[in-house]
């Protein structure tokens, strides 16, 4: 149910500009500072830092600049797509979108209720399969990989992150948003959300599988990803609305990306050398 509007909070970690607002408008950042990890030589202590430059912007990295579809150009995945939501919205800022779910059911649904905007035909397709047996498939590969209140509910994360890094082309990113594995979290993941203010079906979340930002950087950086940023987010339910916060002890989005493929090193010491190449000419008499 609330996937769409934790993806796009995930998405304005990059994007807070006047293109991205679409997806980023039950959000208030009024220019507060982003809350980044260091690398985990120094990682235990938070540091401030300023709003990410516009050379971190997915739309910048692009080069996509098209008034009205931002994101043309781009392809998504959205992993555990449910109804569809969040698949949709992306479509219509012109990203081709696959979005996937194991739950047949739920790309039934979300198939049918995409088939009445034909705006999103040629953007917006599902596949009901898990994200591992899309990764044995997937050739093209992903600009971003977008996994909104997925995690949380996963009982291999490893595997989540190699298919995630296996998925991505090089230089993509990848947006999670979950919950952190704090006391706060419980109380208000659970007993407020669950059983008090039944927000969310009872049994929905297991706090045993919630997982703190500081143990998530640390799985990802081990499967090559770079964390850009993190950052907290509260949802007011009186509202109905999201907005961004300093704490990360309940919610909170990271962004990640794969590094850009390196030169490989037998054709840098070719270079460098100056080899022979097949069918190319020596210069020698």
């Amino acid at each position: 149910m609330y996937s769409s509007k934790f993806a796009r909070l995930a998405f304005g970690l990059l994007a807070e500009t006047t293109l991205i607002c679409r997806l980023t408008r039950n959000v208030s950042s009024k220019g507060k500072p982003l809350r980044s990890l260091c690398s985990w030589t120094v990682c235990q202590h938070h540091r401030q830092k300023n709003q990410l430059s516009n050379g971190d912007n997915l739309l910048n990295v692009h080069g996509v600049r098209l008034l009205g579809k931002p994101l043309t150009g781009l392809r998504i995945l959205d992993v555990g797509c449910g109804g569809g939501l969040l698949s949709e919205s992306l479509g219509r800022l012109g990203a081709d979108v696959l979005g996937i779910d194991p739950v047949e059911d739920s790309v039934r649904t979300a198939e049918l209720h995409s088939s009445y905007d034909p705006e999103l035909l040629e953007r917006v397709r599902y596949q009901a399969c898990t994200l591992e047996d899309l990764a044995e498939e997937e050739v093209e590969g992903f600009h971003a990989v977008v996994a909104s209140e997925v995690v949380e509910h996963l009982a291999d994360l490893d595997a989540f992150a190699s298919c995630c890094q296996q998925v991505l082309k090089p230089g993509g990113s990848l947006f999670i948003t979950t919950i952190n594995k704090t006391k706060l979290s419980y109380v208000f993941g659970i007993v407020a959300a669950e059983q008090l203010l039944r927000i969310i079906p009872s049994g929905t979340h297991d706090w045993e599988k919630f997982i703190s930002p500081e143990d998530l950087e640390r799985l990802l950086e081990s499967f090559g990803f770079h964390v850009e940023a993190i950052r907290g987010m509260m949802y007011n339910p009186l509202t109905g609305t999201w907005s961004w916060q300093q704490s990360t002890a309940i919610n909170y989005a990271l962004h990640a990306v794969k590094p850009k493929e390196e030169p490989q090193p037998d054709r840098v010491w070719a270079e460098s050398e100056n080899l022979d190449e097949p069918g190319r000419a020596t210069g020698h008499s």
